[in-house]
């Protein structure tokens, strides 16, 4: 499952992680959001190596606003705190594993 982020604990639990992390950027009335949510969730529980985070845009305007985000569904991919890669929008699942895979190996 992935962790709910805010601006308060997006530091220790994304910058700070030992792990990589991708962060999925979505609001609850973005249509493509929707769609992509399962598909992350799913990733989440087989790609055991990452950590999967969601953080609502709307909520947490501050974090949003300091990595640029202007479109959403936007997932941002963090090594070792700092973005490593980002996708833009609701991509099948297995285009999204595997620009996962390619980023954060």
């Amino acid at each position: 499952m992935p962790v709910e982020v805010n601006d308060s604990n997006f530091e220790a639990e994304v910058v700070k992680s030992d792990k990589p992390v991708i962060v999925d950027f979505w609001a609850e009335w973005c249509g493509p959001c929707k769609m992509l949510g399962p598909r992350f969730e799913e990733l989440s529980n087989e790609m055991k190596d990452i950590k999967f985070c969601k953080l609502d845009v709307d909520n947490n305007q501050e974090t949003a606003g300091k990595f640029g985000i202007r479109s959403i569904p936007t997932l941002l991919m963090f090594k070792g705190g700092e973005v490593v890669g980002n996708i833009v929008g609701a991509l099948p699942k297995e285009m999204l594993q595997q620009k996962i895979q390619e980023t954060l190996g």
